[in-house]
């Protein structure tokens, strides 16, 4: 039965410690940080307090509940049945990508990715000190696809590894399994190892137009892992777990030449909180997408009748809107514009590729009364 899930108000959500309610005076509206705005799944909370409860507060160690909690999962909702035998637990995803891509490559050599893509993954390579080599998205009216001609050559010219964001953050598009079946022979071809952040998965409002890339085809097998986690989709950032996965004898043995500590640097509570939330959250998670899908729509009609000259395509995923500002003449930075003189906190298009500097991400996972505020904060400040 689909649970419904309860919005909080702005003044349950000022008490939050979170960065997303901490980094702006109080009279700015936050809409950036990629988290949500609503209670938790009542299995995951549960869970926690029986943790708390039982003073439980140690080391993460062995914990392959989490390896079958997420098989059963991904199973029920894509037809994917992973190897739990394959599978290893890292801090959250960007760790985890980070501590692949040491083993994987050399200071120097050369990372993938497609602009306009989540920021973090620019900084994961500038961490591992290789080098970035950026095939952007072909755009046709904000829908994206992968320009498979242009990677070819990029990987020609010695690409190691491919940072594949999948689903797309922050286009709100979702690869198809042709596109990826394609990359991967590719990939194949060029010896080249596609490392898939896969944390928006459950977020997919069509839960059959997601193919985890590991599903794809026997050759994604061989050359892709999966890095993925139970952060974005119910909400436990701050709880640190993430989980890694393969399903070839080379790439596993790949991903164990990591340091022990990738996985004891991640949370008990993280593990916890994900296996509660793979294991007995399905229903909280369906009435999250009802109730975003209502969400992600207000968004499109707010902007018909508020903001007619911004371009904005409803995403296949999630709780992000890309938003097109360029026919509005607010310069370099809209964002920056917006929180100046409409006190709203959206992330600039900048952040995700230095050509995106006209767009805006908006974060709709929150009650319709604050999108609603936001959308009419935006255009008052024009």
């Amino acid at each position: 039965m689909v649970e419904i899930v309860r919005a909080l108000t702005l003044s349950e959500l000022k008490q939050r410690k979170s960065v997303k309610w901490r980094q702006f005076p109080q009279d700015v509206l936050p809409l950036p940080v990629a988290e949500m705005d609503f209670a938790s799944a009542p299995a995951i909370k549960a869970a926690l307090l029986d943790m708390v409860e039982r003073s439980d507060t140690g080391y993460l160690g062995p914990f392959p509940e989490l390896f079958e909690a997420f098989a059963k999962f991904s199973t029920q909702r894509w037809g994917w049945q992973p190897d739990i035998n394959q599978m290893r637990i890292a801090t959250d995803v960007g760790v985890g990508i980070v501590e692949l891509m040491r083993v994987l490559i050399k200071p120097g050599e050369k990372v993938m990715l497609n602009s306009p893509v989540y920021e973090n993954i620019w900084r994961w390579i500038t961490e591992v000190s290789a080098t970035t080599v950026d095939t952007p998205l072909i755009e046709e009216d904000l829908a994206y696809r992968l320009d498979l001609a242009a990677i070819e050559k990029e990987y020609k010219n010695g690409v190691k590894v491919h940072i594949l964001c999948h689903p797309h953050n922050p286009v709100g598009v979702i690869f198809d399994r042709q596109q990826l079946a394609s990359l991967a022979e590719l990939a194949k071809r060029y010896q080249v190892v596609i490392l898939s952040d896969e944390i928006h998965a459950p977020l997919s409002y069509d839960a059959k137009s997601f193919t985890p890339f590991l599903e794809v085809s026997d050759v994604a097998k061989e050359v892709g892992i999966i890095v993925t986690s139970a952060s974005k989709s119910f909400n436990l950032a701050g709880l640190k777990c993430a989980v890694i996965i393969t399903e070839s004898t080379n790439m596993w043995q790949k991903i164990n030449t990591m340091p022990p500590a990738v996985t004891w640097r991640a949370s008990l509570f993280g593990a916890v909180a994900s296996t509660a939330a793979y294991s007995d959250s399905s229903d909280w998670l369906d009435g999250l997408l009802k109730t975003l899908d209502e969400n992600r729509k207000l968004v499109d009609n707010l902007i018909q009748s508020k903001l007619p000259g911004v371009k904005y395509r409803i995403p296949d995923f999630g709780y992000l809107a890309w938003l097109d500002m360029s026919n509005l003449g607010l310069g370099d930075d809209p964002a920056a514009w917006i929180l100046e003189k409409g006190k709203v906190a959206l992330n600039g298009g900048v952040l995700y590729g230095p050509k995106h500097k006209s767009f805006i991400r908006l974060n709709f996972g929150t009650s319709p009364e604050l999108i609603t505020e936001g959308i009419s904060r935006i255009t008052k400040s024009l």
